[in-house]
């Protein structure tokens, strides 16, 4: 056999061995993360089954919470009417139209089993973050694990805030004008107890990843796919998407419920543009400590 034979056979080999191993890594790292979604979805389960403990208190003062005219943000939006009169008296809500029937025969068992898995993963979001962040941070740098070191409880928080915000502010808002609207007098609002619950985890859990917003810019600043020039240059652009989902979030002619759901989102956006500008200050910082070294 000749020497070129040889090499090139010695280098097939290094390189099938180069690939093994990567292969060997990558399916390491899938087992790895594979533990670590397991631990989540338990974490998730076992606050499912608690869930399932407490359900009739979940089910009559929370998912049904918005229907009854006794719910908290009512309360609260006659209160206002009382102190200010001008706000005039339609903003005093003591009555919320309309019925929930149940259609389907297992229709009341899944609507428990939905509530109870929903509030498993609302329960266990901060913990579901802190298994991926504990997947990531071994592949980070040392400064990269600092920067980021307080990712999954400011995750954590804004999603809760988000959580609230959308269930005491969106959802209560969004039920009175739904089962209030009628185009006849001769259309009764009834409606399905699948078609509610939709309704009341959408505008919760939607307004909940809505307010993960400075999360996702620090992550697309960090890879350099966002820059706080850019973002201040759309600002009129994201003014305009803002208050498109404001009107999606709050299906409501009323400009004011408009508005209340977009401020958040406006300051939210403003808050945005200061993650990212840190994140590009932090970064020509370092780079300026490493061509001085």
């Amino acid at each position: 056999m000749s020497d070129t034979k040889k090499s090139s056979l010695l280098k097939a080999i290094g390189n099938k061995g180069t690939t093994l191993e990567a292969e060997m890594s990558f399916f390491d790292h899938l087992d790895v993360l594979r533990k670590h979604l397991i631990r989540a979805v338990i974490a998730i389960g076992v606050f499912t089954g608690i869930a399932f403990y407490f359900n009739e208190e979940i089910l009559d003062k929370v998912i049904f919470g918005p229907k009854k005219p006794d719910f908290w943000t009512y309360r609260m939006m006659c209160k206002l009417v009382e102190h200010f009169p001008s706000l005039g008296k339609d903003m005093c809500i003591t009555k919320i139209n309309g019925e929930i029937i149940n259609t389907e025969m297992a229709g009341q068992f899944n609507l428990q089993l939905n509530v109870c898995v929903m509030c498993g993963i609302v329960a266990g979001f901060p913990y579901l973050l802190w298994e991926i962040w504990r997947f990531i941070k071994p592949a980070l740098h040392e400064n990269e694990r600092k920067s980021a070191s307080g990712f999954v409880f400011f995750a954590s928080v804004l999603f809760i805030i988000g959580i609230l915000f959308g269930y005491f502010v969106v959802c209560p808002l969004s039920v009175n004008f739904l089962t209030g609207y009628t185009v006849s007098e001769e259309i009764k609002n009834t409606f399905t107890v699948d078609s509610y619950l939709s309704s009341v985890s959408t505008l919760t859990l939607g307004t909940g990843i809505i307010f993960e917003l400075p999360v996702i810019i620090f992550i697309l600043s960090k890879l350099g796919l966002m820059t706080p020039k850019l973002m201040r240059s759309s600002r009129r652009y994201a003014a305009v998407i803002i208050l498109i989902i404001a009107a999606i979030v709050t299906p409501t002619p009323d400009i004011m419920t408009m508005l209340i759901v977009a401020t958040p989102l406006f300051l939210l956006y403003e808050l945005s543009i200061f993650v990212s500008a840190y994140i590009e200050r932090k970064k020509k910082k370092d780079e300026a400590a490493f061509y001085a070294s």
